[in-house]
């Protein structure tokens, strides 16, 4: 036993010597790494950045939120400029508007979908037992939308592009997985709230 208890120390002592002579070479190693593969990353095109936004990953998602926010924040201004310069604002009735609306039960839930090359675009969901609703894009600019007036509660939707099953929207609430395909779902009203 003793001779490999020597043996065990010498070996222990020679890696112990040879790691701390090459200590030296780990020292910023990240950074050269980094440096040395950012100038091998490709840039990325318009028709990339397009394609990302339109994949269906969780970066991308994210993307398709920030742009459909921003959009909607832009509409928002400008509707409530507009509003303010063509509804009458006498005795606050666009106030008690907001109230009225806050209040209701049934909303009409919008549903967009970008799909600049499509030719048809449709939505299907328990709201309409899975049979198609058209979405139009009457502009050409290749978002499709459809208003549908829904109860409160859940509901499981996708859309249908060209044939194509897209269950996943980057605006819906969650998804689900059945048969293999995904769905996605939007809680409507109260009673959708944590349903």
């Amino acid at each position: 036993m003793k001779p490999e208890d020597d043996l065990d120390r010498l070996l222990r002592d020679t890696l112990n010597q040879e790691v701390e002579q090459h200590a030296y070479l780990l020292e910023g190693l990240e950074d050269r790494i980094r440096s040395e593969l950012a100038g091998r990353l490709p840039r990325a095109g318009l028709g990339d950045l397009f394609r990302r936004l339109l994949a269906p990953t969780r970066g991308a998602r994210i993307a398709q939120l920030a742009v459909v926010g921003a959009t909607a924040v832009v509409f928002l201004v400008l509707g409530v400029f507009l509003a303010e310069k063509v509804l009458p604002t006498g005795g606050g009735s666009l106030r008690h508007a907001a109230v009225a609306a806050a209040g209701t039960t049934d909303e009409d839930v919008l549903f967009v979908m970008p799909a600049p090359d499509a030719k048809s675009v449709a939505v299907v969901g328990n709201f309409n037992n899975w049979s198609p609703t058209p979405l139009s894009d009457p502009d050409g600019d290749g978002i499709w939308t459809a208003r549908i007036h829904l109860s409160p509660g859940r509901y499981e939707y996708a859309f249908v592009v060209d044939g194509h099953w897209w269950g996943q929207d980057p605006l819906a609430d969650d998804y689900v997985r059945s048969f293999g395909q995904y769905n996605s779902v939007r809680y409507v009203g109260r009673a959708g709230e944590g349903a």
